[in-house]
């Protein structure tokens, strides 16, 4: 059982840092995605890590972006958490913003999934239901496809993401979509309760 602060310290730190909805929301959604991967993966006793991970992961990018991941340790020291959850924090930036290399699963499906789920949500927003839970992964690609839809999401990342997994991009994206499912409501209700 990895150690991790409690969620109430974690969504505190959060909070502290970050104001701006958007922000909030794709924190809460890789929280939720990471929550399910873990399952999925076999890490179920690791979950709250997993997510903890998640919820935390942009922590610093919301005040100081030129400094993401940089910034980072020095934030998710004011609770105390170790240093197997920084790095596993500062590796989704890896190539980007930071050179602390994903080496363990958990880190790589961060690092690939991180930039997927932005994708996944702006699509979502796109659809008559304004949700993931009718979405199939053949139209997913093809929004993938179009370099100016979601023009934020790095399309590299995410192919470099599988590739790290040793999944293809198909993979990549089937396993997200679910994982995304199975959260979008619990998100939605914390959001509108903020």
């Amino acid at each position: 059982m990895k150690n991790c602060p409690d969620r109430d310290t974690a969504l505190s730190l959060l909070k502290k840092y970050n104001h701006e909805p958007f922000h909030i929301q794709h924190a809460l959604t890789v929280e939720g995605v990471m929550r399910w991967y873990a399952q999925e993966l076999g890490y179920g006793e690791d979950a709250d890590f997993w997510a903890t991970v998640g919820l935390l992961h942009d922590v610093d990018f919301e005040q100081w972006p030129e400094e993401h991941c940089r910034k980072a340790p020095e934030l998710l020291s004011e609770i105390g958490c170790s240093e197997e959850f920084v790095h596993a924090v500062c590796s989704h930036g890896y190539g980007l913003c930071s050179d602390v290399e994903p080496t363990h699963e958990m880190e790589k499906v961060l690092f690939a999934a991180d930039e997927l789920t932005g994708l996944i949500g702006a699509a979502a927003l796109m659809r008559p239901s304004k949700s993931c839970q009718d979405m199939e992964v053949s139209s997913l690609k093809k929004k993938f496809k179009d370099k100016k839809f979601a023009a934020g999401c790095s399309r590299d990342v995410i192919k470099t993401g599988a590739e790290r997994l040793g999944w293809t991009l198909e993979e990549l994206m089937d396993k997200t979509l679910q994982a995304q499912r199975s959260c979008e409501e619990s998100v939605a209700a914390q959001m509108a309760a903020l």
